[in-house]
């Protein structure tokens, strides 16, 4: 078996793979269903399979994981994306592929809990928020790289779905060179005696402030790729532009998730979130003041991406720092499940902000989020002592 530091680039191996499963599937799909006709609502609405699957699955999750540990999970989980990306190119059908994205988001789901809290639990609290920022850094070069596949249709449409079902097999079948650990508990009573709602609870007591983040950098995500291409077409940018200008946002991301995990380890998660989420909302001002421009809307997205890309590896950590070891499965699902809402709502709600105010910057939906979301941190005072960042 090998050794912890080998089996935590494996851990961030599978994350690279979920994050890569994720962004290949939402653009590839909707391109295909463009394509052939689907009309621009059902293709959208197509698109919260995955969102739908990893929203099915959180509450299930824990009581097996602390039955058999996390490799039984990550295991199932990566079996169920890299076979459902097979399977994508043997029968196309609207029902048949939205239920192979229902089933890829329980296995990305599955892979982002396991990996994810195995990582929170077994990393020492100076070195936590570095060793989380890798998780946000391998996520978010996935997500990057995953919609460079699209490429692969112009050459033949199973193509793209083949060869990443293959990688993300390479990646899984490391896994089982690691051996098994169970989630830790706080005494040996804790799992009779706590349902999983009770642990629920008690997380969301202790850190439902840290949880936020991860609610914004669903709603962040999702809103710039699902409605701002619509939007900068209806102000007149050119579409090969605006398909340039999006993965700035999670491409640009990637620089700071490790200088920014580092440095919450040494001031504190609280002082780096209130940092990046008004750094954040002064890049998103600019992007609403100068929006006709494309050069400015380059800066815009690599400039908060490079803040508020990180938002999710923080709230991890922020979590991680609040409740005890034997809550850690609870928190590490809430979180997901917050980012989840965030994914679902941020498009419905950007799109209903287009509708209801034309005449306003779209930019200013995600602005009003991130002023509610920097006021809730900056006004919760933490009850708890702080943590030792050194």
């Amino acid at each position: 078996m090998v050794s912890a530091q080998t089996r935590f680039y494996i851990l961030i191996a599978l994350v690279f793979v979920s994050g890569f499963s994720q962004g290949m599937i939402l653009p590839l799909l909707s391109i295909i269903l463009e394509q052939d006709g689907v009309s621009s609502s059902v293709n959208g609405l197509h698109a919260t399979g995955l969102y739908i699957g990893i929203l099915i699955a959180s509450p299930f999750m824990e009581k097996p994981m602390r039955r058999f540990g996390f490799k039984p999970v990550i295991v199932a989980g990566g079996m169920l994306v890299f076979i459902s990306l097979a399977l994508f190119p043997f029968w196309q059908a609207l029902w048949f592929w939205f239920i192979l994205r229902v089933i890829i988001g329980i296995g990305d789901n599955m892979l982002h809990f396991a990996t994810q809290t195995w990582i929170t639990t077994t990393s020492p609290i100076e070195k936590r928020g570095k060793n989380i920022s890798f998780y946000g850094l391998s996520f978010g070069l996935g997500f990057t790289v995953g919609p460079l596949m699209t490429r692969l249709l112009e050459i033949n449409q199973a193509l793209p779905f083949l060869v990443s079902a293959f990688l993300s097999m390479l990646v899984w079948s490391m896994t089982f060179f690691i051996r098994n650990k169970m989630p830790e508990d706080d005494d040996v009573h804790s799992r009779s005696s706590s349902s999983s709602i009770t642990r629920f609870i008690q997380t969301g007591k202790l850190a439902w402030v840290a949880i936020l983040p991860a609610f914004g950098y669903g709603f962040l995500e999702a809103t710039l790729h699902g409605i701002f291409p619509i939007y900068g077409l209806r102000i007149g940018h050119d579409v090969n532009i605006l398909s340039l200008i999006i993965p700035f946002f999670a491409g640009a991301s990637i620089v700071t998730q490790i200088p920014l995990g580092i440095l919450s380890d040494r001031v504190g998660r609280r002082k780096i979130l209130l940092t990046v989420i008004g750094g954040g909302i002064l890049a998103f001002l600019f992007a609403a003041s100068f929006e006709e421009s494309a050069a400015a809307l380059f800066i815009s997205f690599a400039v908060s991406g490079m803040l508020v890309g990180s938002l999710y590896s923080l709230s991890i950590a922020y979590m991680t720092d609040m409740v005890p070891a034997s809550l850690l499965p609870a928190g590490n699902l809430m979180t997901g499940i917050a980012f989840s809402f965030g994914s679902l709502t941020g498009p419905y709600l950007g799109g209903l902000f287009i509708d209801l105010f034309p005449e306003v910057s779209f930019f200013f939906c995600i602005i009003l989020m991130l002023i509610i979301l920097f006021a809730v941190i900056f006004f919760k005072k933490d009850t708890r002592p702080e943590p030792n960042y050194k």
